[in-house]
């Protein structure tokens, strides 16, 4: 937009164009140039509830759980499949089950072993080659007949002490019978003996009857 300024003096002059950059900034803009202003929306705050609110969104998922492998798997160092035939036996927790079974029987056999078992007794004997293992190589001439052998003659032992103890009870309890009846036998014999004592005899003779009193003392009394 350019403003025209005219000099006063008689000699004509032509227009200088002023541009005014800053006051038309600053100018406030005309009725007819511009529409009129409208007023901003206001917001509604947070805390104006609305009924049309969306519901807030639900808790983001747990993270997933990173199940270790199996000791086998991770002893062997091959991957522990889902449906892994050892793993229920051999956790990750105790490494050292596996690596005694494994070191007397071999993966493959025990994988053997429990596949040809159904899964009720899988438990079982993996807790039996667990203990083979051990006694094998505690003993490896033999094994876990060694640890039989002994358990068995201790067995015997105490076998032979229970049947002792026992002898010796019933001799005591023979012993205490014999005692208590020849107590009783010799308190019958002692009241026996009593009832038949004969009572001691009193000898009257001694007395004084009484008309003997008044004779005696007569010859005072006259």
């Amino acid at each position: 937009m350019e403003y025209k300024v005219k000099t006063t003096t008689s000699t004509p002059s032509p227009p200088i164009p002023i541009h005014l950059p800053t006051m038309l900034s600053n100018s406030p803009p005309s009725s007819s140039s511009s529409p009129p202003s409208q007023s901003p929306t206001p917001f509604p705050s947070p805390s104006q509830g609305s009924p049309s609110a969306a519901p807030p969104s639900p808790p983001p998922p747990p993270p997933p759980v990173v199940v270790s492998p199996c000791a086998a798997c991770k002893i062997l160092r091959r991957r522990c499949v889902e449906k892994c035939v050892l793993a229920p036996y051999f956790p990750p927790t105790d490494p050292l089950k596996f690596t005694i079974a494994h070191r007397v029987f071999g993966a493959s056999n025990i994988i053997k072993f429990l596949q040809e078992l159904p899964e009720s007794q899988r438990a079982d004997a993996v807790s039996s080659m667990v203990y083979e293992a051990n006694a094998r190589i505690r003993d490896p001439v033999y094994g876990c007949a060694g640890a039989i052998c002994q358990l068995q003659k201790q067995v015997s032992e105490l076998q032979a002490q229970l049947a002792k103890a026992q002898a010796e009870v019933v001799n005591m309890q023979c012993q205490q019978a014999n005692l208590v009846a020849l107590i009783c036998m010799e308190m019958s014999q002692s009241q026996e003996q009593h009832v038949l004592q004969p009572q001691p005899h009193v000898d009257m003779s001694c007395f004084i009857e009484d008309n003997s009193f008044g004779t005696a003392w007569e010859p005072l009394w006259t």
